[in-house]
């Protein structure tokens, strides 16, 4: 089938290099020229493993094209697919300027009737906006039938998600819409669920507001297990093998970041209030987050209360391993407060280095390995359990550092680990390991 997405971002990009490897032909859209012509080179703007060999794969095949060009991406389009951002709003609402923009644009230069698949995560009630504004800006003579297929991917495996998701979800109001679209994603042979727009739209928001809520859930629970003297990773172990519960997303840490979980809670969160409904358990979920992201600041302050000229290794900058994104990342407020607090911060990490300059002070010192960045250092943190920081070993820090103190946000070594190291290992939720 021939099909249009609009946007390259990562859920643009993602989607449409997946739906030409099962067989569709696909032309992407972004309005950013230069982004294209890399794009039709096979370079990826973003990191995902394997993503750019599936591009030139199907660019080769000619199934994939990237453009520019309204007009060229509309034409004789049977399925559009709207993949744009939607960033959050100083209110904590979903901004759809760039939504509308894109609807706008569809309307003008469309040559037939169309489907319009909104896949960009947009609050309930969105995809009938959508159908109205793209109504009321062409000149009538096509009809459009709008559907919402919210995304589910995880940054660092989006394109083993696309081909073993859980569910891919279906919404719209007229049946052959839905049985149209649902027959483009049926090659990737996961389970589709069809329903209305509407509960479309809340499926997603209230999936990762749940997920979120885990995190959370943990993270308090591992400040308490600290205080009285329990491991959160025995309580995790324990609460994790009852099936109603389920083992994922129970990992203590310093909080969630990333595109989704902190601006979906928000808007989750704007909407209930947009009804005059308080949505108290996702209130506290960003709150107890918000809270969460600066707690290894409090753990390093007790052991040095004056930072002044302390220099400082953070190892990972992203907000999760195998994704170059920086967005609300933990590390930001992290390194933010090392900085502000007088120390000097040298940071590494093996993707995210370069986007990470956007995101934190001018002051942080990058640096190309985990050796370069704890040689001769204070102290080290850890922010992102990357695979290649997990396998460190503990007994390199103790040699490296002139003080052989380690502050983990990941809980990347076990504690057996440490023991016998000569290293001060300080974790979330787990008690505390001195080796004198």
């Amino acid at each position: 089938m021939k099909i249009s997405v609009i946007g390259t971002g990562y859920v643009g990009l993602v989607t449409g290099v997946c739906l030409s490897e099962v067989g569709h032909e696909i032309t992407c859209l972004d309005i950013d020229s230069r982004k294209v012509e890399r794009l039709n080179r096979s370079e990826s703007p973003i990191y995902e493993p394997g993503l750019e060999d599936m591009m030139k794969k199907n660019i080769d095949a000619g199934r994939l094209d990237f453009t520019d060009s309204y007009e060229t991406a509309m034409r004789g389009r049977d399925i559009v697919i709207i993949a744009v951002g939607t960033p959050q709003a100083d209110d904590g609402s979903a901004e759809l300027v760039y939504l509308n923009n894109a609807c706008r644009s569809i309307a003008e230069t469309m040559t037939n009737d169309m489907i319009v698949v909104t896949k960009s995560t947009v609050p309930v009630g969105t995809n009938e906006h959508v159908k109205n504004e793209i109504e009321k800006h062409h000149n009538g003579s096509y009809s459009v039938e709008v559907i919402s297929n919210p995304e589910f991917l995880r940054e660092g495996s989006a394109i083993h998600d696309t081909f073993n998701g859980d569910r891919i979800v279906v919404g719209g109001e007229s049946e052959q819409a839905v049985e149209k679209v649902k027959s483009i994603f049926e090659p990737f042979g996961v389970p589709i669920i069809m329903t209305d727009l509407r509960s479309a739209e809340m499926i997603k928001y209230a999936s990762n507001a749940f997920l979120a809520t885990k995190i959370s859930f943990i993270n308090q629970l591992s400040n308490l297990c600290e205080r009285i003297g329990a491991n959160v990773e025995s309580v995790a172990k324990g609460m994790g093998m009852d099936k109603r519960i389920g083992d994922k997303f129970l990992n203590a840490g310093v909080g969630y970041g990333g595109s989704c979980f902190p601006k979906d809670t928000s808007a989750l969160s704007a909407i209930a209030q947009s009804v005059d409904y308080d949505l108290t358990i996702v209130d506290s979920v960003i709150a107890t987050n918000e809270g969460q992201q600066r707690i290894i600041v409090d753990k390093i302050k007790k052991v040095f209360p004056d930072l002044e000229n302390k220099r400082i290794a953070v190892l990972g900058l992203a907000f999760k391993p195998n994704t170059d994104d920086m967005r609300d990342a933990p590390s930001i407020k992290v390194v933010r407060e090392l900085v502000d607090a007088g120390a000097e911060v040298y940071a590494y990490d093996p993707i995210a280095s370069e986007n990470a300059r956007t995101y934190l002070p001018g002051a942080t010192n990058y640096m190309d390995s985990v050796e370069e960045a704890i040689d001769g250092k204070d102290f080290a943190v850890i922010m992102t359990d990357w695979k290649e920081i997990k396998e460190y070993s503990p007994e390199s820090y103790a040699k490296s550092l002139t003080n052989p103190v380690v502050f983990d946000g990941r809980n990347c070594y076990g504690l057996k680990e440490i023991e016998n190291t000569g290293l001060e290992y300080h974790s979330i939720g787990r008690p505390t390991v001195y080796n004198k």
